[in-house]
């Protein structure tokens, strides 16, 4: 668990109930131990890039929560430098919901998952919305059937790696493809033999 992230989220009120839980201790010693910032690392930038989809919680004007998934090829979370991450805001049903909240609040939380691998990486930062056109292409991925209305830009604050417990595996179609294709290639192979036993003269 990284130290931004740590100090940020760990108010009093989780303090005290980890104090309760007796759990106190390893955290604190957590955030003694941790260096000054969090860095995203090689390992979380790969991750970051290797997603097509990821979940974002925002806060109304009113406090209440707000999660949307976002989704696109995956790579479409880009990393841009240093501790900025963005992706192209796609033309969606016009709620904006969160384009709303961020105008007022730009906190945002990230949830990105690995299902297959059971990994999942929790991100705190904060974000802006732009619609310069620039920014909009240089995020908007190739050859993807979306319009691009904006760009969101995150500036990471902390992040976290969190253990697979309680994690299902779950895996795309073109996961389940890849992995199935060899004894699919194997049973044709196969029918093709049999149909040349078949016709063979006895």
């Amino acid at each position: 668990m990284a130290q931004t992230f740590l100090h940020t989220l760990f108010g009093p009120g989780a303090r005290a109930l980890q104090a309760a839980a007796g759990s106190r201790a390893s955290y604190a010693r957590m955030e003694a131990d941790a260096g000054p910032v969090d860095v995203l690392t090689p390992r979380e930038v790969d991750f970051i890039v290797a997603r097509d989809s990821f979940y974002m919680a925002s806060v109304s004007e009113d406090g209440w929560p707000y999660v949307q998934h976002r989704g696109g090829p995956a790579g479409f979370l880009r990393h841009l430098e240093g501790n900025r991450i963005g992706f192209a805001d796609y033309r969606g049903n016009r709620q904006y919901l969160s384009a709303a909240h961020l105008a007022a609040d730009e906190r945002v939380a990230l949830l990105l998952m690995d299902y297959p691998s059971r990994r999942r990486l929790k991100i705190i930062g904060h974000a802006r919305l732009t619609d310069d056109p620039a920014a909009i292409a240089a995020l908007m991925p190739a050859d993807y059937p979306a319009e691009p209305e904006r760009a969101l830009l995150i500036d990471v604050v902390g992040f976290d790696w969190n253990c697979p417990q309680h994690i299902t595996p779950r895996f795309t179609e073109a996961q389940v493809r890849r992995a199935s294709q060899p004894l699919l290639d194997e049973i044709a192979a196969l029918r093709v033999r049999i149909t040349q036993l078949e016709g063979a003269p006895s």
